[in-house]
């Protein structure tokens, strides 16, 4: 169970990122479609939690080390060890590159909301919060997965708990007739659509960091029940996330931080606590989102140190776009993309062993 817990962490840790945390993500997906925007967080939900599995299934089964290994596996129905090249060769090499690029993409997206946070909060320049956690998030990559893990067990038990209890009081406190206001169903099924690129662009980030996790997982039964408990967590926190934005009394499109917003306006104290959520959510999926990437890129241990030094001084120049900005531009253009990722996972058998090789 303690692996399992760990592997939990780590995912919900990658999740649960500025985003998520913010409210800009549940706002910009499933808000609009009133209670049709639930039906698609619990659509969403249970994707991520089929894909989840399902992946960790076909990694343990091949003993997957990278992601390019994953992308032969999905996309490839047979291999000839003889043979270096394969058929979808372009194919793979194309996807890989999208991926590796979201996934510095959203690196860079963690960076500028850490600033933003501390713009918003306590009027301070982006750069300072930027290049506080770019220079943390260094340190931290240098000690490779390990202490990526280590610093989503000591964090994430203490985020999800502390988002469900805030949750909790919001719905207690939330006027019924306020919510029923907010539920009335929106008859367009694109909310279907939108469910199916959150899935798809979370799995995007996800799918590199569960390769990254492949020691901790022992069978396949490990395997359904992380993604059973990730897609639980999941549910849960975005529909108490979804309740949280019902009671935005101001422009919503205005706000960078919808969720921030709402709180400090429920009880003072509350507002520390979710700076805390929203740092704390933007720190773990940042480390894992980095680790992904030089896992993928790099080629030896100094090329590690180097394409990390890269990736933290370039993501607090690219911090200056702005943080909703991007957002709003990237991540539904990512979801589309993931869409063939998520179709090729879902169809793959995974009893297909490979000879391991480099290609």
């Amino acid at each position: 169970m303690k692996d399992i817990a760990k592997v939990v962490f780590v995912i919900i840790g990658t999740f649960i990122g500025a985003g998520f945390a913010s409210g800009q993500e549940i706002y910009i997906f499933f808000f609009k479609y009133g209670i049709n925007g639930l039906l698609g967080i619990t659509i969403s939900s249970l994707i991520l939690g089929i894909i989840i599995s399902k992946t960790l299934k076909i990694i343990k089964e091949n003993n997957i080390q990278n992601y390019k290994e994953f992308l032969d596996i999905i996309i490839n129905k047979k291999y000839n060890i003889k043979i270096k090249q394969h058929k979808n060769k372009k194919l793979t090499q194309f996807i890989n590159i999208v991926v590796n690029t979201f996934i510095l993409v959203t690196f860079f997206i963690m960076i500028a909301g850490f600033g933003t946070y501390f713009m918003q909060q306590f009027g301070l320049n982006q750069l300072i919060g930027s290049s506080i956690l770019s220079l943390i998030t260094y340190v931290i990559l240098n000690t490779n997965v390990k202490g990526v893990v280590k610093a989503n067990e000591i964090i994430v038990p203490i985020l999800i708990i502390s988002v469900i209890i805030i949750g909790l009081m919001n719905l207690n406190e939330l006027p019924l007739l306020q919510i029923k206001n907010y539920l009335i169903p929106n008859n367009s099924p694109e909310f279907i659509l939108e469910a199916i690129l959150y899935a798809s662009y979370n799995s995007i980030l996800l799918i590199p960091v569960l390769i990254t996790l492949n020691k901790y997982i022992k069978n396949k039964k490990q395997a359904t029940i992380i993604g059973m408990i990730s897609a639980l967590i999941i549910l849960i926190m975005s529909v108490l996330i979804f309740l949280l934005l019902t009671k935005v009394d101001v422009n919503i499109e205005k706000l960078e931080m919808p969720v921030v917003y709402v709180v400090s306006n429920m009880l003072k104290i509350l507002e520390y606590v979710y700076g805390f959520i929203i740092l704390g959510s933007i720190f773990t999926t940042t480390i894992s989102l980095g680790v992904s990437f030089l896992q993928n890129t790099s080629k030896n241990k100094k090329s590690y140190t180097q394409i990390a030094i890269i990736m933290c001084i370039t993501s607090v120049i690219v911090s200056k776009i702005g943080f909703s900005n991007l957002v709003n531009m990237l991540y539904p253009i990512f979801g589309y993309l993931g869409i063939l990722q998520i179709y090729k996972i879902l169809t793959k058998k995974y009893n297909i062993k490979i000879a391991q090789q480099n290609y």
